[in-house]
């Protein structure tokens, strides 16, 4: 151990010296793989004689970052390279900016920092969401096979194995949003479990409002699942606290500081950020219904093509509730059929990935994002790899589109609510069997797999294509 600590600290030594040297570091973070310095003058670095230190496996540049690629190690590498620096707390948590950045370069920098945040937020846990997503594939195939009762005590032991990161992940969010902004980790994982709070979810669960104005209520929401809510929080919570402290006497900081940021933040979330997301949601799904009523081949097209930006934002909850319903009063659901081709797609994306990929921890991301979607949960794959890269997410949404016209032409239905490759007995009819609606199930999910995999690989030839044969 001691002799891995030495090289890890002789490499930080060796990569600050060749990106210029601690004047030249504006800023440093790291995600899975990579270390990503903030470089006042990105000339300094020759790429080549950092590629060639031992135990760095490339290097990449992309918004805004020099990105030195170290492997699986990372997370002591970057700490070796911290004890190197001295930055000042707000140079380590702010990027460099340029004065004379044009509106276009600003938007562009805004957007590459929110996608930024989201992933940072979302990359210590990738591993665990895609686990935990395997977990719920092997408790559903555990529980159908009949070697496992659902109200068994089996169930209820490995069901908590499997859920507990989505059911805590505002804790977790807010933690290392939190940390990737440069905020309160711990202060801010408190906010996120008030907002999960037991008799809050109760509360939620049960409809109850936190107040009504009129005819305006403000309703709990559930926020178990949830991501943007807490990035929002982080945010609120760095800002709030650094502005306390710029005018509450020291001696009383470490108690006042805390209790006006839980009330307030919290506050804010309950009573702004929930019923926002709230009201937003059951508009889309009033409309969505609507939209269905009106063409259901091209409206399925459209809703699956921007659905998984609705997942990232946490605005999919509204629209849960239309096939919920749908399974309660019809026992099946075509809305759901429609959605679950989202999940495949994500997956297909990040399976091109991680085959066209020649480094070894994207393949290990891409692969363990793809099982894991394939098994119902797309979150790995998103955050993973998909988002994280931009170009694979939008030709998954491309793909889910496409799977989205066929689900709505041919009218397929689910009845159950378990979807994507593991959920295809879903599309079994419990009256009539094995019906045409289950191979048309089994086509489009494999035609939504086939076109994300292949448009990933070869985006720009697949748009050329379409655009000259098709159109």
């Amino acid at each position: 151990m001691a002799d891995k600590k030495g090289e890890y600290r002789l490499l930080a030594e060796q990569i600050i010296e060749r990106v210029g040297g601690e004047d030249n570091i504006s800023n440093v973070i790291h995600c899975v793989t990579r270390l990503r310095f903030y470089l006042k003058d990105e000339s300094v670095p020759n790429d080549k004689e950092i590629e060639t230190l031992k135990g760095v496996l490339g290097v990449a540049k992309g918004s805004g970052q020099y990105q030195v690629i170290v492997g699986q190690q990372v997370d002591d590498i970057y700490k070796e390279v911290e004890s190197f620096l001295s930055l000042s707390e707000e140079d380590v948590h702010t990027e460099q900016r340029k004065e004379d950045e044009s509106f276009i370069d600003k938007i562009k920098r805004a957007g590459n920092g929110l996608i930024g945040v989201i992933t940072g937020s979302m990359m210590p846990i990738i591993s665990i969401l895609a686990a935990s997503g395997i977990i719920k594939s092997i408790l559903a195939l555990l529980t159908t096979s009949g070697l496992v009762e659902a109200t068994g005590t089996w169930y209820l032991i490995i069901d908590a194995m499997a859920d507990a990161v989505f059911f805590f992940l505002p804790i977790l969010i807010g933690y290392n949003a939190a940390r990737r902004l440069g905020g309160n980790p711990v202060l801010t994982a408190v906010v996120g479990g008030v907002i999960i709070y037991p008799s809050i979810l109760e509360a939620a669960d049960s409809g109850m409002n936190i107040l009504t104005l009129g005819s305006v209520e403000f309703p709990f929401v559930s926020y178990t699942y949830s991501i943007f809510p807490m990035i929002l929080a982080a945010w609120l919570i760095k800002k709030l606290e650094q502005w306390l402290k710029t005018w509450v006497p020291t001696v009383i900081q470490s108690l006042f500081i805390p209790i006006v940021v839980i009330g307030l933040v919290s506050t804010i979330t309950f009573v702004i950020t929930g019923p926002v997301i709230t009201w937003l949601s059951l508009g889309m799904a009033t409309g969505l219904e609507s939209f269905l009523g009106w063409n259901a081949a091209i409206s399925a097209a459209i809703i699956n093509g921007f659905y998984q930006i609705l997942v990232i934002f946490g605005l999919h909850w509204g629209i849960i509730p239309i096939y919920v319903n749908d399974f309660a009063t019809l026992g099946y659901s075509y809305f759901s059929a429609i959605v679950s081709m989202t999940i495949v797609g994500q997956g297909g994306a990040a399976l091109a990935v991680a085959v066209k990929s020649r480094k070894p921890e994207l393949k290990e991301i891409g692969y363990a994002g793809a099982i894991s979607a394939f098994c119902g949960i797309t979150e790995p794959a998103i955050y993973g790899i998909n988002l994280r890269f931009r170009r694979p997410f939008i030709c998954a949404s491309i793909a889910s589109a496409i799977g989205g016209f066929f689900t709505g032409l041919l009218r397929v239905n689910m009845w159950s609510i378990i979807g994507s490759i593991i959920g295809l007995p879903s599309y079994i009819d419990p009256e009539q069997g094995i019906n045409a609606n289950f191979w048309y199930a089994v086509m489009i999910t494999f035609l939504t797999l086939g076109l994300a995999f292949r448009i990933s690989k070869n985006f720009v030839y697949f748009i050329v294509y379409f655009f000259v044969y098709c159109l």
